[in-house]
């Protein structure tokens, strides 16, 4: 089972490492792969050479760059991925769909946890449960899956986490009044307007990304920015956007953001009218298989 709304993967400079492209593609899920003009023979190569059949190639408008708010005066060789995304929302848009998917590039797996035990998938079906789920609420923003590596599996969890930020595999609603920005941190402050905003949010434990961590893969943002000036600029950025509720930290052996989520856990789901749940448990033809690992 495929999901019904639109999934765009931006992606720059990693023709040669198309990490979510490639794991949709082995999973026979149809996704838009988003890059710009200037490396579109090189990532058409390198879908041809490589056997892609799911992913269709788009190449960003410029002007969607040219009109992008970065959020700073500083004069920058790039201001992020946020234009890319805007060009995602509107193209969603021109073809009908209420709710897009987008998606950083790096992600190397997606997977189910139930009963503390983590399987991968290998359909689309998450994405159309995920979908079914949103679609039940009239407010739900923002919604998307958990990092890996920020799951416990010895912990126990629910299902999902209710207004909190949503990263790098974002399920948006077309119609709220808000749109990309910032050279750092968009994902966050895109998470807290749609907060303040009175919508909801929610991110899906149930449901995992295999996200790689900041600055392990090369291209993207790492080649453009953070190889360079750390990872302090973009903490800041976010604090001064959003003093109320943001600040700078020093954990981990670099600098951090840290955010208090807490003025909006008050905000609650409100159901559509006339909504039936159906009874039971329904895993939309998902089953367990255990594979044989060669362990040579």
């Amino acid at each position: 089972m495929n999901p019904k709304y639109p999934i765009y993967i931006i992606s720059k400079n990693r023709y040669k490492v198309r990490k979510t492209s490639d794991v949709l593609d082995k999973m026979g899920v149809p996704h838009y792969l988003v890059v710009e003009e200037q490396e579109y023979g090189l990532y058409r190569d390198a879908l041809k050479t490589n056997g892609i059949q799911h992913a269709k190639l788009l190449i960003l408008d410029k002007k969607y760059q040219d009109e992008y708010d970065p959020c700073t005066d500083d004069d920058w060789k790039s201001n992020g991925p946020g234009a890319a995304r805007n060009f995602c929302w509107d193209h969603s848009i021109s073809i009908g769909a209420s709710f897009h998917w987008v998606m950083d590039d790096n992600i190397t797996g997606f997977g189910r946890v139930n009963r503390n035990r983590y399987a991968r998938v290998n359909t689309g079906t998450i994405f159309r449960m995920s979908e079914d789920f949103v679609d039940r609420y009239e407010n739900i923003g923002l919604a998307g899956f958990q990092y890996f590596m920020f799951m416990v599996f010895k912990d126990k969890r629910p299902a999902f986490v209710k207004n909190t930020r949503i990263y790098s595999c974002l399920l948006i609603r077309n119609d709220i009044p808000f749109r990309w920005r910032g050279r750092y941190n968009e994902d966050t402050d895109l998470s807290l307007r749609v907060l303040k905003g009175g919508w909801c949010t929610i991110q899906f434990n149930a449901f995992i990304q295999e996200k790689m961590t900041t600055q392990t893969l090369k291209g993207g943002n790492t080649e453009d920015f953070y190889a360079y000036e750390g990872t302090l600029n973009k903490s800041k950025m976010l604090a001064e956007m959003h003093p109320d509720v943001a600040k700078v930290t020093w954990k981990y052996g670099r600098w951090h953001h840290y955010v208090d989520y807490s003025p909006f856990k008050k905000t609650k789901l409100i159901k559509k009218k006339n909504l039936v749940i159906p009874k039971g448990n329904n895993e939309y033809g998902l089953k367990k298989v255990t594979r044989k690992v060669d362990a040579r």
